[in-house]
């Protein structure tokens, strides 16, 4: 019986791979055409061509479905517009952030603040007041005459967070060239939410959305012909059967059609096939891969938590069911003091309820419930044995999972 790591090793010096190129199976490739979007191409490549003949563009909001290609078509019409940049002298910047990737308005600010040049020293990473970041970056834009298109993906998480503090940054943007002398800003956000609107000030909304393009989402067809050519350029020859390739399609359509999605789970495929040193991708490696994708995330998500965020998670795990916050909260306490942790507030466990929420492992649901008000009710959306494998490790929960 032979040594299965000198197996692999083996393999892997032999160059045996049915994968040959793993650059194109990543969310970060772009290819050189991105099929059935022809038409949201050119609306959004026609809303942002007055920056070309110096002159500032309309704000553009576009939506659609996760995996439907919103941000990668607005990369790559962004990117050929700084080739041809890159040409004139006309000073054009444009910078990208992806707001759900910021916890703060502090960070969201500074992120597009470094984009612009501004150094740690100009602009610190903490300790100014939101007005002063905000003004420092104008100040940039104007002093250095810039043309700037500002792309906030994810921008419905933006107005979450001016939601929760009260600093309407969105009102700000908006208004920014009314406060520019020299220069200009326009504005690119994309949303998965075709609804965020609806919580705005609508003194944002008739600015923010001068423009807007809508992505529906692919059908089965176009999600085989996305993953026929992503394979056809990145495993070689014969090594996807077909069936693998429809399921692989199936399960993406059956997801709202998400492109991602798909081909997040071939090249996962791929991998296990590799591993288990199979000449081809088949049915079995496409379920493999669904459910590991599926798994790595929940764990990944619970693992980075805090405590008492954890301590939140094993209390809606207990509760059972559907259970209010405040009888979560008495889990919680309940948890707290097995452990002789100091508990903290039912408003701050709220809060994190929320967070949870966004990530997708609870779900909440708003009770009427008469005279006496309304209640949220909650429950998992992940398996309770998700919960326990990901904080087994954790000394401080052993006793209580």
């Amino acid at each position: 019986m032979s040594d299965p790591i000198d197996r692999l090793l083996d393999a892997a010096e032999s160059g045996k791979s049915i994968i040959k190129n793993r650059e194109i199976l990543q969310d970060t490739y772009i290819p050189n055409i991105i099929q059935h979007r022809i038409l949201e191409q050119e609306q959004i490549t026609h809303s942002l061509l007055p920056i070309l003949k110096h002159s500032r563009p309309s704000n553009l909001l576009v939506y659609g479905s996760t995996g439907s290609g919103k941000t990668l078509v607005v990369k790559k019409i962004l990117n050929k517009i700084q080739e041809r940049v890159e040409k004139s002298k006309f000073p054009i910047k444009l910078v990208y952030s992806n707001s759900k990737e910021e916890a703060t308005l502090y960070g969201f600010l500074v992120s597009f603040g470094r984009q612009l040049g501004l150094t740690d020293k100009e602009l610190p990473s903490t300790g100014l007041a939101i007005s002063e970041v905000f003004k420092r970056i104008l100040t940039r834009i104007d002093e250095s005459k810039i043309n700037a298109i500002f792309v906030i993906d994810e921008i419905d998480s933006l107005a979450e967070l001016v939601t929760k503090t009260g600093n309407d940054i969105l009102y700000q943007l908006t208004r920014a060239n009314e406060r520019l002398k020299q220069g200009s800003l326009a504005l690119v956000g994309i949303s998965n939410n075709l609804r965020f609107k609806e919580n705005l000030d609508p003194r944002v909304i008739s600015s923010l959305g001068e423009e807007e393009v809508v992505f529906g989402n692919y059908d089965l067809e176009q999600l085989t012909k996305i993953l026929e050519e992503r394979i056809r350029e990145a495993f070689i020859p014969n090594s996807v059967e077909e069936s693998a390739l429809n399921l692989c399609a199936g399960i993406a359509k059956k997801q709202g059609g998400d492109a991602r999605r798909l081909i997040e789970l071939i090249r996962v495929a791929g991998d296990i096939a590799e591993r288990q040193q199979s000449p081809k991708v088949i049915v079995e490696h496409i379920r493999e891969a669904l459910q590991k994708i599926d798994v790595d995330k929940e764990e990944t998500v619970l693992e980075a938590y805090g405590l008492h965020e954890k301590l939140v998670m094993v209390a809606i795990m207990k509760a059972g069911g559907s259970s209010s916050t405040g009888e979560i909260y008495s889990f919680y306490k309940g948890l707290c003091k097995t452990l002789g942790q100091d508990e903290l507030t039912q408003r701050r466990i709220t809060q994190y309820l929320n967070e949870i929420e966004m990530s997708g492992m609870i779900s909440g649901r708003l009770i009427h419930q008469g005279i006496h008000g309304n209640t949220k009710k909650y429950k998992l959306e992940i398996k309770p044995e998700t919960i326990k494998k990901s904080f087994k490790d954790d000394l401080t929960l052993q006793n209580i999972i």
